[in-house]
């Protein structure tokens, strides 16, 4: 592979080439195809999760006596926030949740019932409603402090992934229910990374293996295959298609990040609703955490902040929902020949929409980060890491906020470039594009006054 000729497909200089990383890094696609390999790695989370849940449940209560905080909202989710860019969906062929369901469903535990119509056509309403509920779980009642509500979480969500497995067949919690899945396909149409068929050698397949299985091989557990990938919103990049597959059909491309939010232009039901709520949660979070705060908000009982965080995520979706609107009239064309009518903000605001919550779970990593093996060493009395911290200094989150905004800033103009100049050629005035760049800018500064602490 050229290293020259990636960096032109990553920076965009050539958004419709791609390199196939199967073919250039045969190992890899070895690692998917080995099947136990896979197991094994799932089954290592499955055990950490495990010492999550119970480290949580009956571990010690105090905040700087538990560890498993730091590893759920420290590293977990920042990480997961990473692998959007990175790696797109493929943190899902390894997620845990789905364990415990495909465990009950080998044993034969399962009514294998067909999935209800109205779940697979309500499926992005359903999994939105349970993400808008973890977010206003997690900043409503202090459960970034309370390691057994961290860890009722987590088994609340585990429990909705196995009872799904035990009704339904395969994995359709993580197609159809799952929140985390569901705003990790929104972030990953972001990606470097993309799985797809060679459409040309589908079209010859008379088995259609990589959806159906074949012997006694399962076929894909999201109900795709390989043949029906045509975004990242669904894919889990787990592998199961590789070895059903007779005609070397899935690939794994390198490419533009930009590519999918350019061609798609934001158009699924998805992404329509996931990024208001989003970028208004995390304008609501950030505001929570800011010096504008009001002292006040810290004496209220537990249901009067949960009622105000309520009405303010209700606030803070429709100031983007807003600014989305008015964006679409700017930009003056709504509707593509091709596939119909989209909302041209939404494709703008996925990188600033990845930035924001990128920024938010990496400001509380580094502010903890200090305290984790000194924590570690107060759970398992292990007294050599108690004096092993360090001190952040305090221009690292300004600073770190201000590079992740800016090139959000950077990557959303050249997204309203890409679609006013190459997507709708002479049909937007350049007054027109240039007022939606400002309304970009002006998002952004809404970002800069929140998430940047006074130092």
């Amino acid at each position: 592979m050229s290293f020259k000729r990636a960096l032109k497909i990553v920076f965009d200089r050539d958004s419709d080439d791609t390199i196939d990383l199967f073919k250039v890094f045969p190992g890899l696609k070895r690692f998917f195809e080995i099947r136990k390999l896979h197991a094994f790695l799932r089954t290592i989370g499955d055990l950490v999760f495990a010492f999550i849940i119970l480290a949580g449940l009956f571990g010690p209560q105090e905040p700087e006596r538990n560890c498993i905080l730091y590893l759920s909202w420290g590293l977990w989710w920042p990480t997961i926030v990473l692998t959007w860019f990175f790696v797109g969906r493929m943190w899902c062929g390894f997620c845990p949740f789905p364990g415990a369901g495909r465990l009950a469903q080998s044993l034969g535990f399962s009514l294998n019932l067909k999935i209800p119509r109205f779940i697979q056509k309500n499926s992005p309403y359903l999994s939105l409603a349970l993400l808008c509920l973890i977010i206003w779980v997690e900043e409503s009642t202090g459960i970034k402090e309370s390691p057994r509500g961290t860890a009722l979480l987590i088994l609340a969500i585990l429990g909705g992934a196995t009872i799904t497995a035990m009704i339904f067949p395969k994995q359709a919690w993580c197609r159809y229910l799952c929140p985390m899945g569901r705003l990790i396909g929104v972030g990953s149409t972001l990606s470097i990374l993309e799985f797809r068929p060679d459409f040309e050698k589908c079209k010859t397949c008379k088995t259609f293996a990589c959806k159906r299985g074949i012997d006694e091989r399962s076929g894909c557990p999201v109900y795709l295959g390989a043949f029906n990938v045509r975004n990242n919103l669904d894919c889990l990049i787990c592998g199961h298609c590789l070895a059903l597959c007779d005609r070397d059909s899935p690939r794994l491309n390198l490419r533009s990040p930009f590519k999918e939010l350019i061609l798609n232009k934001g158009r699924f039901i998805t992404c329509s609703y996931i990024i208001p709520f989003l970028m208004g949660s995390q304008l609501v979070r950030f505001y929570q955490e800011s010096p504008f705060a009001p002292s006040w908000l810290h004496n209220l009982s537990n249901l009067q902040v949960m009622a105000i965080y309520s009405g303010m995520l209700v606030i803070g979706f429709f100031y983007i929902f807003i600014i989305i609107r008015l964006g679409a009239r700017f930009f003056g064309i709504t509707e593509d020949e091709l596939f119909g009518k989209f909302s041209p903000m939404v494709p703008i605001l996925v990188p600033m929409a990845f930035a924001g919550e990128l920024a938010y779970r990496l400001d509380y990593a580094v502010k903890y980060a200090p305290h984790f093996l000194p924590t570690i060493g107060r759970q398992f009395s292990l007294e050599p890491l108690l004096d092993l911290t360090f001190t952040v200094p305090s221009l690292t989150f300004p600073v770190m906020n201000i590079f992740i905004l800016a090139s959000s800033l950077a990557a959303c103009n050249y997204v309203l470039y890409r679609l006013a100049s190459d997507e709708f050629e002479g049909m937007v005035p350049m007054w027109r594009a240039a007022m939606v760049a400002l309304l970009v800018v002006f998002t952004g500064l809404s970002y800069m006054c929140l998430m940047i602490p006074v130092v």
